[in-house]
C-alpha cells in the first residue's frame, strides 16, 4: 500500500522553493464551488487549512463524494494531464486557504527545471496511486457490507421469470 504523501513536503527542498515562487494565496468560503467537472484545468492548490471535497454528478440533483481533502493535499492533477479538464467536482467544505498555481507557469518552470519536473510528475503520480487505493479500499468495503455482491445476486435470479424452474442462462 502507498502512503500518503503531501505535495510539498515531497519535493526536495530547492524544487519546493522554485515551485513556490509560484505561489498565490488564496481563500475559498464554506460551501463555494472551486470548480465543475468537464470545466477547464488550468490550475491547481496546495490546502493550507480546511477542507475540500471532491465530488461525481450523480443527477441533476445529486453529487456524491469521492474524497475529501485536507491541509497539505493537493487539489486538483487535471492540469497535467490532456484534454486538461476536470473529472471531479470540488466544494469547500469548511473555509479553506490555499496556494494556487497557474497550471502554464508551472508547465514553463519544469521545462526549464527538469528536476523540478521530474519530482512533480513522480509527486503527483504517488498522490493519485495512494487516492486510487483508499478508493478501491472503500469500495471494497462497501461490497463487503452489502453481504453479497453481484455475482452472489445473480446466483440468486431465476431463468426467464419462473422461480420454479430455478435455473440461469
Amino acid at each position: 500500500m502507498t502512503k500518503a504523501i503531501k505535495l510539498l513536503t515531497a519535493l526536495p527542498p530547492p524544487q519546493r522553493q522554485s515551485l513556490m515562487t509560484l505561489a498565490q494565496e488564496v481563500s475559498f468560503p464554506e460551501d463555494t464551488r472551486i470548480f465543475e467537472a468537464g470545466g477547464k484545468a488550468d490550475r491547481f492548490w496546495v490546502i493550507r487549512s480546511g477542507a475540500v471535497s471532491l465530488d461525481q454528478r450523480v443527477n441533476s440533483l445529486h453529487r456524491v463524494t469521492v474524497a475529501s481533502l485536507g491541509s497539505g493535499d493537493l487539489l486538483g492533477w487535471s492540469w497535467l494531464f490532456p484534454p486538461h479538464e476536470w473529472d471531479f467536482g470540488a466544494e469547500a467544505f469548511s473555509p479553506v486557504r490555499a496556494y494556487e498555481f497557474d497550471a502554464a507557469a508551472v508547465l514553463r518552470l519544469c521545462e526549464q527545471d527538469t528536476q523540478l519536473g521530474l519530482a512533480l510528475v513522480r509527486s503527483v503520480a504517488e498522490i493519485l496511486a495512494h487516492r486510487l487505493e483508499m478508493t478501491r479500499g472503500k469500495l471494497m468495503e462497501q461490497h463487503a457490507g452489502r453481504g453479497r455482491g453481484a455475482l452472489g445476486r445473480l446466483q440468486g435470479t431465476v431463468c426467464c421469470g419462473h422461480p420454479e424452474r430455478g435455473q440461469m442462462r
